[in-house]
């Protein structure tokens, strides 16, 4: 059965769809927005544009392309002077969420988790024994 949802953009009312949060009129303009940027960072010329400059060239939000770099629709390996901000300390990054900093930072948070519990589980062993196994006194 169709849900009504309200658009995340515009707040019109629209019938929601499975992978859109956006009503049509919304999502039509993003994919003009996408065009554009694409149609820009193809430009040999463009390639060192930072990301102001991109949206400067193009008249798009700077969140507008962040959304299309975070989604995966722009790849922006070939393009050293565009990047977003790390989810954890800020520092710009061109793929992934977190840095390679935070990356290790949180991986070794999540070891000494881990090694915790392993101490846990063991000082919380009991271990019994039977007379019949008991040495002799």
């Amino acid at each position: 059965m169709a849900e009504l949802a309200n658009c995340a953009n515009c707040g019109a009312v629209f019938v929601k769809h499975q992978f859109r949060n956006i009503c049509d009129k919304c999502w039509k303009e993003e994919e003009a927005a996408f065009d554009k940027v694409r149609d820009f960072i193809r430009k040999r010329e463009n390639r060192t544009a930072s990301m102001k400059e991109i949206s400067e060239g193009t008249g798009v939000s700077e969140v507008l392309i962040l959304k299309f770099i975070k989604k995966g629709r722009l790849n922006i390996a070939r393009m050293p002077n565009v990047g977003y901000p790390c989810e954890g300390c800020g520092k710009k990054i061109q793929s992934g969420r977190l840095c390679q900093t935070c990356a290790g930072k949180l991986h070794q948070d999540l070891e000494m988790l881990r090694e915790e519990e392993r101490k846990k589980d063991r000082k919380d062993t009991y271990y019994a024994i039977h007379k019949r196994y008991k040495s002799s006194e």
